[in-house]
């Protein structure tokens, strides 16, 4: 099964958890009239909404390369990544307003029990979907779902500061429903920018592989004599490299060929998650900088 496929299936689970954890959040939160939980529902809501979003990337990341892409479709994933971070912002603004609403216009929490368990229960799924997804995020290297588990782990602190205010307005306190949910929007708005962050690194070509690390296994290779103008772009789970290599002037251009081949070879047994090597074959007149 292809690394896109598995992590469709992950998604495809989140996905419907999600969206269980959501509808009993927000529809306990409206009976209750607790803006602290409603906004976490509704948070909840745009973590299934981002799941489609990275479904639908996903999708167009596992096509081929073609005419167009030459390079392939991967950053699609990091172009759903962003989006994202746009939904938490979004998420954000709308427990911004109802949080307005609610100052304008305070309301009786009514607090029981059943409270408690509808936020323990949702606490201890998105537990175990922050532990799924990371897991296996760092086994496929996607950082989608890295991205996805961040997001739920963001979930996990929300819910807590939710039972807290839960408690304050059954003791008496119900501005702390109020102070909760500005929290809420602290920490969504700290993941978002996290996210964004991540995504630009790929999108503006970041190094991901140190040169000094890629110039020890090139110079390993018999043949070369140096190397130079090492470049990577890309992310955990897939690495373009362009480099240089400088061999014997006296090389025959079939035996320099076959020196290149090897480079390329070992630098894919040494970084599996390297998918395209560019190597420019040079004739060795004294080392260079890199």
């Amino acid at each position: 099964m292809s690394r896109l496929r598995k992590v469709r299936q992950v998604l495809l689970y989140t996905l419907l958890l999600n969206v269980i954890v959501a509808l009993a959040k927000v529809i306990y939160g409206y009976s209750i009239d607790s803006i602290s939980m409603l906004s976490d529902g509704f948070h909840s809501f745009f973590d299934g909404t981002s799941n489609v979003v990275g479904l639908v990337g996903i999708w167009i990341a596992s096509h081929p390369p073609d005419e167009n892409h030459p390079y392939g479709h991967r950053k699609y994933e990091t172009l759903a990544t962003i989006a994202i971070a746009v939904l938490i912002f979004a998420a954000g603004m709308e427990i911004l307003r109802e949080t307005y609403s609610r100052i304008q216009s305070p309301g009786d929490i009514q607090v029981t029990w059943v409270s408690f368990v509808i936020m323990a229960i949702t606490l201890a799924v998105n537990f175990s979907v922050m532990t799924y997804e990371t897991k296996k995020g760092r086994e496929l290297k996607s950082d989608f779902l890295l991205a996805d588990a961040l997001h739920t782990r963001s979930d996990i602190y929300i819910s807590l500061s939710v039972i807290v205010s839960l408690i304050a307005a059954k003791a008496g306190y119900p501005v702390v429903d109020i102070i909760a949910a500005l929290i809420i929007v602290f920490f969504i708005a700290k993941m978002g920018f996290f996210i964004l962050k991540s995504a630009a690194s790929v999108l503006t070509d970041e190094a991901c592989i140190h040169p000094d690390e890629i110039r020890d296994v090139v110079t390993s290779v018999t043949g070369v004599m140096d190397c130079h103008g090492i470049r990577t772009r890309g992310n955990e789970s897939f690495v373009n490299i362009d480099l240089h290599i400088q061999v014997n002037p006296e090389l025959k251009i079939v035996d320099a060929h076959k020196v290149s081949h090897a480079v390329e070879a070992n630098i894919k047994n040494h970084f599996p998650a390297v998918i395209d090597i560019v190597i420019h074959t040079e004739p060795y007149k004294g080392r260079k900088n890199p």
